[in-house]
């Protein structure tokens, strides 16, 4: 079923669970999500950037997303825009059927450059009033991720534009968005630690002292994959060349998700989950030209990521607690509670 990204994270925050935000491409990388939702009995909140859109086209993306909440009816489903560059890109989206958002409006439309406080206040606020006007959730971002992902990202270390708790409770109050993705010291990409992050790396007392100024506000965790040694293992093994990395402990963002967080996103994961899969059928069974042949172990493969994910976030078993809330019952509760000037 079709839902928005808000009920699904005032439920979580009800449950005290998060909920991992996967990212799509293609056909077989939602199937793998979706099969693992059914498998964990899970909500899930499927992702496009706009590199996905670019390359999928937005028509055969959409339609894939929605054939998901079709035939997998039990599943309570976000469709949600990853890193929306633009007032204009959200709106795309939320015509097209999303029914969540996310403007980062923390760099330009350039994807690239930091903005100020107050560009990202103007545009994260324009979004929000069009989208509850229809009932769609936003994210917005307050601080810079480190990294790149799909072309989007400024390139900075993880520890460059942390954010700043006094601006994130100005931010929240100033825009009326639903969730607030925070930099914290991730990045984007399989490169976000040089080895395992401490406290030095990964701002967890930043987070903390975030959701203390806001109880009541959702908190977002971007560049949250973990990039498991066995994962990268498995792609070195069949001819891979990826570097000694390290990514988010599983640990660290189960205490997030004590202290707020409850949108987790992961990406490098599921991609290095797919590649190690494709390279090891085709150094094995170099004789195989059927893409069945390899994109079948790659969707196990990164199904069987997200089915961990799933149940470390605690979000395994709670498909089944609530009736989902239509568009257009999320506008009218929307327009009772107006933005703050």
């Amino acid at each position: 079923m079709l839902v928005t990204m808000r009920q699904v994270l005032d439920e979580a925050a009800k449950g005290g669970y998060g909920v991992g935000a996967f990212n799509v491409n293609n056909m077989e990388q939602i199937q793998a999500i979706m099969e693992a939702a059914r498998e964990t009995k899970s909500p899930v909140i499927v992702q496009a950037s706009r590199g996905a859109r670019s390359y999928s086209q937005d028509n055969f993306l959409y339609h894939l997303m929605l054939a998901a909440t079709e035939l997998y009816p039990e599943i309570p489903t976000v469709l949600h825009l990853d890193h929306g560059n633009s007032p204009e890109t959200c709106k795309s989206a939320i015509e097209m059927g999303f029914t969540s958002v996310m403007m980062d409006g923390s760099l330009m439309p350039d994807g690239k450059t930091p903005s100020s406080f107050e560009y990202n206040v103007k545009v994260t606020r324009e979004v929000v009033e069009l989208a509850h006007a229809r009932g769609v959730t936003v994210e917005g971002e307050i601080g810079c991720l480190g990294g790149i992902e799909d072309g989007h990202g400024a390139g900075l270390d993880g520890l460059s534009h942390l954010t700043d708790p006094a601006q994130a409770e100005e931010f929240v109050k100033a825009t009326g968005l639903d969730a607030l993705a925070i930099a914290i010291g991730t990045s984007h990409g399989a490169y976000k630690f040089t080895k395992k992050p401490t406290g030095e790396t990964l701002k967890m007392d930043r987070l903390i002292e975030i959701h203390k100024r806001l109880p009541e506000t959702h908190l977002v965790m971007h560049g949250s994959s973990s990039v498991p040694k066995d994962l990268q293992d498995i792609i070195n093994q069949y001819g891979g060349k990826l570097k000694p990395t390290w990514g988010v402990p599983v640990e660290e963002i189960q205490l997030g998700i004590k202290n707020g967080v409850r949108k987790i996103n992961v990406d490098t994961d599921n991609r290095l989950a797919i590649t190690g899969a494709i390279r090891k059928v085709f150094m094995e069974k170099p004789e195989e030209f059927d893409p069945r042949s390899y994109l079948k172990p790659a969707r196990e493969a990164m199904k069987k990521v997200v089915v961990q994910r799933m149940q470390q976030f605690g979000q395994a078993g709670h498909a089944g607690d609530y009736q989902p809330i239509s568009l257009a019952e999320m506008a009218k509760r929307y327009a009772t509670v107006p933005v703050s000037a």
